[in-house]
């Protein structure tokens, strides 16, 4: 039985990336996102097939669910979807965006559970020995930085959201992962946090030696999916070698300090 994942924030970044890295694995892989039209040239160009959704709408979720177990149903969950919007002090925080950044980074995760994860126990059912559900989330969830609220709320509750989910599924042969990056250079992440400020987005990676790439994570997700049935790996924390902790960040060339004389 080829194992298939549905896997969302599909159009770009680390979800574009997971896609063609399990396709490349032999996964059978439905891409999810809102656009279209960049889900069709993914499915063109390494095989895999979309459903263009919004998932903070129940209706849009529901309609995906039902698209699932019509094509044959799903065996992991890979939820990468998600964003921050605004650097905002709390005071001064914009109330539309922190209501957008929970609906896509902790609402859109609770839906998605609800609607896949009987999809997930029919696979299991059916022989499929174990299903899987990953969840992107930050390590924004973990360490709270000036600016950051309300990316750090959202991400701290789509973390509470994985943590209850892995102890609520004890017993069942259901892997719960989460996978919290830290510095990853992705084309529109920044961009779109900083309301498509180009310099701004810029100049957070400027003279960083070799932030993460959109592969990088991809390449983690894809192994945590491989592994043994029986191995979960409950929480990766994974940074660029430059990025030792959320707040300390190193700009130029890595080196060795001078041996002392």
């Amino acid at each position: 039985m080829t194992r298939r994942a549905v896997v969302t924030g599909a159009s770009s970044g680390i979800g574009e990336a997971t896609v063609r890295v399990l396709r490349s694995r032999g996964w059978d892989v439905v891409g999810v996102a809102r656009r279209a039209d960049r889900l069709e040239a993914l499915d063109a160009e390494v095989g895999s097939t979309s459903f263009a959704a919004d998932l903070s709408r129940e209706a849009d979720v529901a309609a995906l669910a039902a698209h699932l177990q019509a094509s044959g149903g799903v065996d992991a969950l890979v939820h990468v979807a998600g964003g921050a919007r605004g650097s905002d002090r709390v005071e001064d925080g914009r109330p539309e965006d922190w209501r957008w950044m929970f609906e896509v980074n902790v609402l859109s995760a609770q839906l998605l559970i609800a609607a896949v994860l009987p999809l997930l126990r029919e696979r299991i059912r059916a022989g499929a020995g174990h299903a899987d559900t990953v969840f992107v989330t930050s390590t924004a969830a973990q360490t709270a930085y000036p600016g950051g609220a309300g990316y750090n709320a959202a991400k701290a509750g789509e973390s509470m959201l994985v943590h209850a989910l892995r102890l609520e599924l004890n017993g069942e042969p259901i892997r719960v992962v989460e996978i919290a990056p830290g510095m990853v250079h992705t084309e529109e992440f920044s961009l779109n946090r900083l309301g498509g400020d180009r310099g701004a987005a810029d100049a957070l990676y400027a003279d960083v030696e070799n932030p993460l790439t959109a592969a990088d994570v991809a390449d983690v997700i894809a192994y945590a999916m491989d592994a043994p049935g029986h191995v979960n790996l409950d929480l990766v924390t994974m940074r660029p070698v430059a990025q030792s902790a959320q707040h300390l960040l190193a700009r130029g060339p890595l080196r060795p300090r001078p041996t002392a004389s």
